[in-house]
């Protein structure tokens, strides 16, 4: 599975592309605003076509003059390099530098770029602990890509912190570094309900061991804990094992052990551990199950949403996470 489209709703919103909408109104020059949408109905993708002649602070000055950015409420940032990739540093310095003119910024997605735009683990990230220091009321991030920068510098990365109001982080990645997944466990999230990471491969970074995930097993973090994704990984049977007696399951009204390498091996951990008939959902799709476990799990949690599309088979000899490139 490769990142095929752009998103189209996010943070409850439908996701509407700034240049797109200002040609539709007719005009690129003028009185835009008063032919746009309210301003905090939708949310705003900033995003560089590959022909554009525009960089990215240009287009984003461009946004910040014609829309009410005061009522914006999310904002979806896509291509920043119109051509090959580049890493995300200046674009976030652009962006938090105005962190004053979007007061009502709730939700910020960095990265929906489809693969033909650039392969997931193309795409070049930053330290982003900028955009939650300069956004105290975010309550929603999600960070697409984690690659290194052409000279091996930089590449995703975060602090550790305390921040207030976020209650819904995503990394999605072909490979989520470890030491990411180990900064996310050193940070003070109290209201946080969702957490999910996509752990990719070792190849494209994905050094993600299960020491690094102990901290979201245990229970001993994140108080407000609702939802947990541990997905996207070539040692998901592992991660099924240790979900099957982690103490923070008893309070999770969602899993997802999704997008990886998930066998009757760990499918049966699940079934062997703690009930799981308490969930409201269970994601594993994109999974290497025989039909006999498959039928087993339905059996077990008849109350409970299974998500078991995407079934490669248990005897296939390659077996692969769904987005890993």
């Amino acid at each position: 599975m490769t990142v095929n489209d752009h998103i189209e709703r996010f943070h409850g919103l439908p996701v509407l592309d700034f240049v797109e909408a200002l040609e539709a109104a007719g005009e690129q020059h003028g009185p835009e605003a008063r032919r746009l949408p309210d301003a905090g109905s939708v949310a705003w993708r900033i995003n560089l076509g590959y022909d554009s002649e525009a960089t990215f602070a240009e287009r984003w000055q461009q946004f910040l003059d014609t829309v009410d950015t005061e009522r914006v409420t999310a904002v979806v940032i896509g291509q920043w390099s119109p051509e090959e990739p580049d890493s995300f540093r200046e674009p976030m310095e652009a962006v938090v530098a105005v962190a004053d003119r979007l007061p009502a910024l709730r939700a910020l997605f960095v990265g929906d770029i489809t693969y033909e735009q650039c392969e997931i683990s193309w795409i070049q990230q930053c330290d982003i602990t900028p955009l939650l220091t300069a956004f105290p009321q975010l309550a929603e991030l999600v960070v697409r890509g984690a690659s290194e920068d052409w000279d091996g510098k930089g590449g995703l990365a975060l602090q550790p912190l305390r921040h207030e109001a976020l209650r819904a982080l995503r990394f999605e990645s072909g490979g989520l570094p470890g030491s990411v997944v180990r900064s996310v466990a050193g940070c003070d999230f109290p209201a946080l309900e969702r957490l999910e990471f996509w752990l990719g491969v070792d190849h494209y970074g994905g050094d993600t061991t299960m020491d690094d995930l102990a901290p979201f097993l245990d229970g001993a973090r994140f108080p407000a804990l609702r939802h947990l994704g541990l997905q996207n990984s070539a040692f998901e049977d592992d991660i099924a094992a240790a979900v099957a007696h982690a103490p923070v399951v008893a309070r999770l009204e969602s899993l997802s052990l999704a997008m990886g390498v998930l066998t009757d091996q760990g499918a049966t951990a699940l079934l062997e551990g703690q009930p799981l008939t308490h969930l409201r959902s269970l994601d594993l799709h994109h999974h290497y199950l025989s039909d006999e476990l498959q039928q087993r799990l339905r059996r077990a949690l008849p109350g409970v949403e299974i998500d078991l599309s995407g079934a490669g088979g248990p005897d296939e000899r390659r077996r692969y996470v769904a987005v890993a490139e």
